[in-house]
């Protein structure tokens, strides 16, 4: 797809519009921000990494924004793909096994990074000093120092990153509603906020196995240690579907810490950040992280799984954050998913289909102020959050979801793991940003990156 420079002045010169809708039924109707653009205004995209969720963020990204490219180490993924977004936008993309050819590129404005988590920040920081803005999927980080690392790439470059928590653009507006019932007062003062995000079963023994025909396992494993493939040969069904349902690959990767970091940066990436949006503790975080209980499947070892043939994330675990102000966060694998906000005059819960309780209910009485979820969100909501992304790349200002709030509240996902796996309470200095009097677990902020996939010019 070749450049076209007078076209991607008009699209960074173009403003948003407005229209209103009802985010919720039954509630005020709030502005939605209009993204869409003429062809000859919409900006040039690539996606990296595109199973499951790299598609999903690819599709419905498409009505914003051409696609000139795609990157997979899976061959099998990048032609699907490839003929997916072909039929998506009449054009085909260019297909690459290499995200550097991506960088290469003069005409691409951005890029999408959907790998697993463990190649997230290598790719993000190289695409930043390529002069890419940046969507990359949620947990940003596999450790703290990677976050560290990030937001002074993004001040250095002046680019636009937009971290994929889409809970607070999409979801029908219920999460923006929760915060701004609690930024009003409707539960007066906050004592608790229990967020639910599901444990997950342990696999069985997972043998070594033939890497799968057409990925590049060695790419694959990238920035993490060296390690045979292994996988069972029951294949997964559903979402994610079409691979092996016990891997160290493909879906499976998110219950490794070697790539990232179980239910508690998967699911709690998305609720420990409305909770801390909602709290106002986006720009700092708690002063202790105590594991009350939890389960880890494999035997651990000064932090570290003795054992390489099954999953070793935690598989249940209930952790309680000392928040500021005294809000006592829970992060439990027990009950319904969702988040549970807690007061001194009343309490109400939220997840992605339903928000519920009697602040609730007491809005058809006693509604908020019409504007209230504008000003929780900085202007009219965007039709969704890749809209978001491209209205900050046009202002040149940070979206919705920036780096500095979800790297905040991501630490508290990663110190929970920590203190899981060394199996003790960590005193955090939410200022300084590292651990209290207890280097051990000081040293888990960071990881070394296999030779060759070190980050040129990083921490």
């Amino acid at each position: 797809m070749p450049a076209r420079p007078a076209s991607r002045r008009r699209f960074l010169a173009r403003t948003a519009a407005g229209a209103a809708v009802a985010l919720v039924p039954g509630l005020p109707l709030v502005r939605r921000a209009a993204a869409a653009a003429s062809p000859n205004e919409r900006p040039v995209f690539a996606t990296i990494g595109l199973r499951n969720q790299g598609w999903a963020i690819t599709e419905k990204s498409v009505k914003f924004a051409d696609f000139a490219a795609l990157a997979d180490l899976d061959e099998g993924v990048l032609g699907t793909n490839v003929a997916n977004v072909e039929r998506a936008q009449r054009r085909k993309p260019d297909a690459y096994a290499d995200y550097r050819r991506i960088l290469e590129r003069k005409d691409v404005d951005a890029v999408m990074i959907a790998t697993p988590d463990h190649w997230h920040t290598k790719i993000a920081v190289e695409a930043m000093r390529a002069g890419k803005d940046v969507y990359c999927e949620k947990p940003l980080t596999l450790t703290i120092d990677e976050g560290k690392l990030i937001e002074r790439v993004v001040k250095e470059t002046g680019r636009v990153f937009q971290v994929g928590t889409m809970q607070r653009t999409e979801s029908d507006g219920r999460f923006l509603l929760a915060v701004a019932l609690v930024r009003h007062g409707r539960i007066g003062k906050v004592t608790k906020v229990t967020c639910g995000i599901n444990g997950m079963e342990p696999s069985p023994e997972i043998p070594e196995a033939p890497v799968p025909k057409g990925l590049d396992w060695d790419a694959w494993l990238g920035p993490a240690p060296a390690v045979p493939y292994r996988a069972l040969p029951e294949l997964r069904e559903g979402y994610g579907g079409g691979v092996p349902l016990f891997s160290n690959c493909h879906y499976s990767f998110r219950n490794w810490h070697e790539y990232s970091g179980g239910k508690l940066t998967d699911w709690g990436a998305h609720h420990v950040d409305i909770a801390c949006w909602a709290l106002g503790a986006t720009d700092t975080g708690p002063s202790r992280v105590t594991p009350v209980e939890y389960t880890l499947p494999v035997p651990y070892r000064d932090g570290h799984p003795t054992v390489a043939d099954r999953y070793n994330a935690a598989t249940e675990f209930q952790i309680r954050a000392a928040m500021p102000d005294g809000v006592e966060m829970i992060i439990t694998s027990a009950g319904d998913n969702g988040i549970l906000f807690e007061g001194t005059k009343g309490r109400f819960f939220v997840n992605r289909g339903k928000i519920t309780g009697t602040p609730v209910d007491d809005l058809k009485a006693d509604p908020l102020p019409g504007n209230a979820i504008e000003e929780i969100y900085g202007g009219p909501v965007s039709e969704n959050h890749t809209a978001n992304f491209i209205d900050a790349m046009r202002s040149r200002k940070q979206p919705i979801s920036d780096v500095w709030s979800h790297n905040r509240m991501l630490e508290i996902c990663h110190l929970s793991n920590i203190a899981m796996r060394l199996g003790r309470e960590i005193t955090w200095d939410p200022a300084a940003r590292h651990v209290v009097g207890d280097p051990q677990a000081d040293a888990f902020l960071a990881r070394e990156s296999r030779t060759g996939y070190t980050i040129d010019g990083g921490a």
